[in-house]
């Protein structure tokens, strides 16, 4: 791995780290700090599609009504590909009351832009079921 590539790997796991953070203490200036105006995100409960970060943030007033400060979001796992101005993540995520187990699955595009890294797309997952 070259040493221009680490440091694009890090960059973009510092900022979905600090995206999880800010999730977590439900700071809706954190939790849109690294996302393009131009943004596009897949969630699971309607609207399954958001277009623009005004879109973008209401889809998390009705996340922060149901995810308490003391539940978790936490990443179990992530895998980084990182080029020199396109990047992508795959990550799990765990989420609810501390003693449960739920866990969705995420996969966040960015684009380098005038040198800093932009979250331009979002896609969150649950497995389906029976």
């Amino acid at each position: 791995m070259t040493q221009q590539r680490h440091t694009a790997e890090t960059e973009v796991r510092t900022i979905i780290e600090a995206w999880a953070d800010a999730v977590r203490r439900h700071d809706y200036a954190g939790v849109l700090a690294h996302h393009d105006q131009d943004i596009v995100m897949f969630d699971v409960p309607p609207p399954f599609q958001s277009r623009g970060l005004d879109e973008y943030r209401k889809t998390w007033d009705l996340f922060f009504g149901c995810q308490r400060s003391s539940y978790a979001f936490d990443i179990a796992d992530i895998a980084i590909t990182a080029g020199d101005d396109v990047a992508f993540a795959v990550v799990v995520m765990r989420c609810g009351p501390l003693d449960d187990t739920f866990q969705f699955r995420l996969t966040i595009g960015l684009r380098k832009i005038d040198g800093s890294w932009r979250i331009t797309h979002e896609h969150h997952s649950v497995p389906a079921t029976d």
